[in-house]
């Protein structure tokens, strides 16, 4: 199989979109089932891969060397197979298109353009992950059926539908668990544990060393990051690595960014009480927008926190490095580097605090707040006021 050399590309008016997820990371680094978009590349079109992003977050995702025949992949993409076919025959000059928008291109200049014909889906907003993450999930268990050693369902554990549907890597541990597979498989990455009395129901991914604590409610279609630790009601939610929502709480429809941390009792509203459409923050217009969705959660950035038994408003925005407590529900837009809540308000996170926090937290998992880390968030911090 030939080797490309692959830049994923982020779309400004895209990634503004994306915020606050994209804060913090190119668009082609969101998870989505098993795996983020950008490995999902990697399978099915094999090469070597860099980005094209926000220029402060160049330094941690550079951009490769740029030849004649590169490829340039918008990085919002749902890489499917067709996809991947029809990107690996473009020419020097030649760009692939639907509806006229050029979404892959061999070249830095092609102007010859080659309609696809097949199915494309795009994420362009942040719930997009949840909405897309029952197909996702399915896609990537298939592909990993082959690639990867089964391991034998534990006695102790029941199954509702078939185990052929489970899928536990080498140093998965389940005891004691109920499985139901009957409406999607269920995927157990290396290391990870799910503890006794919990119940998953299928599509669900749990990846490597994360930590489903015991009697845990997880339905479909469900990721849970690497080295996250969970636990409570969680239903339709794609949380990304080292997050945490340890206790008992509900969270639904929602995505959760990375380093973020989700007290005891903290519940998210998913429907609105009027069953209304929900509005969701919309960073690229600095206001809320219709979403054209029933049931929409938390939406949280990196770095972000809630205390006990903090209640969010059905589709509430939570920015980079936010740190909420207190009683009542806090607004349904939350800006970045913020800390207070509902009764008290909210004031501004200095950066030497922000900081310091990041370095506990990190240092937990034997992580480290890198001087390039440092460099993103200072500069976050600065852009935080044409964010709120």
């Amino acid at each position: 199989m030939p080797h490309h050399n692959v830049i994923l590309v982020d779309d400004p008016k895209v990634r503004a979109q994306l915020l606050p997820l994209t804060f913090t990371r190119p668009a082609s680094e969101l998870l989505l089932g098993i795996t983020t978009l950008r490995q999902k590349w990697e399978t099915l079109l094999p090469g070597t891969y860099s980005y094209l992003t926000a220029d402060y977050l160049q330094e941690l995702y550079p951009c490769g060397e740029k030849t004649p025949d590169t490829l340039f992949i918008a990085s919002h993409l749902v890489p499917s197979p067709g996809l991947a076919d029809a990107i690996a025959l473009l020419m020097p000059g030649e760009a692939l298109t639907v509806n006229d928008e050029v979404i892959a291109r061999c070249g830095e200049n092609a102007d010859r353009a080659m309609p696809y014909p097949g199915e494309v889906k795009m994420v362009t907003r942040p719930y997009h992950l949840f909405e897309f993450n029952a197909e996702a999930i399915a896609s990537d268990f298939e592909r990993l059926i082959d690639l990867m050693e089964w391991r034998p369902v534990s006695k102790t554990c029941t199954v509702i539908g078939t185990s052929a549907k489970i899928l536990m890597a080498p140093g998965a541990k389940a005891e004691g668990v109920t499985f139901n597979t009957s409406g999607g498989p269920i995927y157990l990455g290396h290391g990870c544990e799910v503890m006794e009395g919990s119940c998953l129901r299928g599509p669900i991914a749990i990846l490597d060393h994360a930590t489903v604590n015991m009697l845990t409610r997880i339905y479909g279609a469900t990721t849970i990051g690497r080295y996250c630790k969970v636990g409570g009601e969680i239903n339709n939610v794609v949380m990304h690595d080292f997050s945490n929502k340890a206790h008992d709480g509900f969270l639904g429809n929602a995505v959760i960014g990375s380093w973020c941390n989700l007290g005891a009792g903290c519940v998210a509203s998913n429907l609105k009480n009027d069953y209304t459409e929900i509005k969701l923050w919309d960073y690229s217009t600095n206001r809320f927008a219709r979403t054209g969705l029933q049931f929409c959660g938390l939406i949280m950035g990196d770095h972000s926190k809630a205390g006990i038994n903090t209640m969010f408003n059905t589709a509430t925005t939570v920015g980079v490095g936010v740190n909420i407590h207190g009683t009542g529900f806090p607004r349904n837009f939350v800006g970045s580097f913020s800390e207070g809540g509902a009764t008290m308000g909210f004031s501004e996170v200095p950066l030497s605090k922000f900081f310091a926090i990041a370095r506990r937290v990190m240092s937990r998992r034997n992580m480290e707040l890198t001087p390039e880390l440092e460099r993103l968030f200072a500069t976050l911090h600065e852009l935080t006021e044409q964010f709120r």
